[in-house]
């Protein structure tokens, strides 16, 4: 396939788009500074299956340009949407897969949006979200996760878009590949000490792995292989 990455110095960005090359994919590394490299994201030599494209989540118009294709790159068919704002921007956030979602949906292409744990059920109460469950959730972050609700919100509100919404786990940080991990859809996964958490280098594992082999669910987690859910 060929693989568009929005976000692509990020450090979620920068492993799928390391993942999806290593397997074989054409990448699109598409990213409003695609020279520079994320302070978290991996030092990688250059690779002719990956190509730098300029392009912000919030412009259209250089979107549909870079996913319909050019003479140096073939058009793209999927899109994997990883951007963030520090400090976090709701409205940004929520507008950019708005129109990540309206471009993609009239050019045919499936897209996978990494989005917020606090989307998610809590483990201990299937009523509550995890972006109201202060176990999980501080009040110091509230609005990350409040703006992960928002995204959400957006996919299922978007009539036309192929989508899947991919939430992390409560803690995601660089770390090892092990390639293997647990998948769940609507609730958090934890393990029988109530962790809950994956490296973002098995995250991008689960991440191709759903663009490969695409499943039923329009929500779905991931966590950390080890250990099992509390009874």
């Amino acid at each position: 396939m060929t693989i568009a990455v929005l976000g692509a110095t990020g450090m979620v960005g920068s492993r799928v788009v390391d993942e999806a090359s290593a397997r074989g994919h054409r990448v699109l590394a598409l990213s409003r500074k695609p020279g520079s490299e994320h302070p978290e994201g991996p030092r990688r030599p250059q690779d002719p299956d990956v190509t730098p494209v300029a392009v912000g989540a919030d412009d259209a118009h250089a979107l549909r340009e870079a996913l319909m294709g050019s003479a140096s790159h073939g058009a793209a068919d999927a899109v994997v949407l990883t951007v963030r704002t520090v400090p976090v921007d709701e409205g940004f956030l929520a507008g950019a897969t708005r129109t990540v979602l309206d471009v993609a949906a009239r050019l045919g292409i499936r897209v996978l949006v990494v989005g917020g744990a606090g989307a998610l059920r809590s483990p201990g109460d299937r009523g509550l979200l995890v972006a109201d469950d202060p176990a999980y959730v501080p009040a110091e972050i509230r609005a990350v996760a409040a703006a992960g609700v928002a995204q959400l919100r957006t996919c299922r509100s978007h009539a036309g878009a192929d989508y899947v919404y991919l939430s992390p786990p409560a803690l995601l940080e660089p770390g090892e590949r092990t390639g293997r991990y647990r998948r769940g859809t609507d609730t958090l996964l934890v393990d029988a000490d109530g962790r809950s958490r994956i490296s973002a280098e098995d995250l991008a594992v689960a991440v191709v792995d759903e663009l490969e082999n695409p499943g039923p669910d329009r929500h779905i987690t991931v966590a950390h292989h080890g250990g099992h859910p509390p009874a």
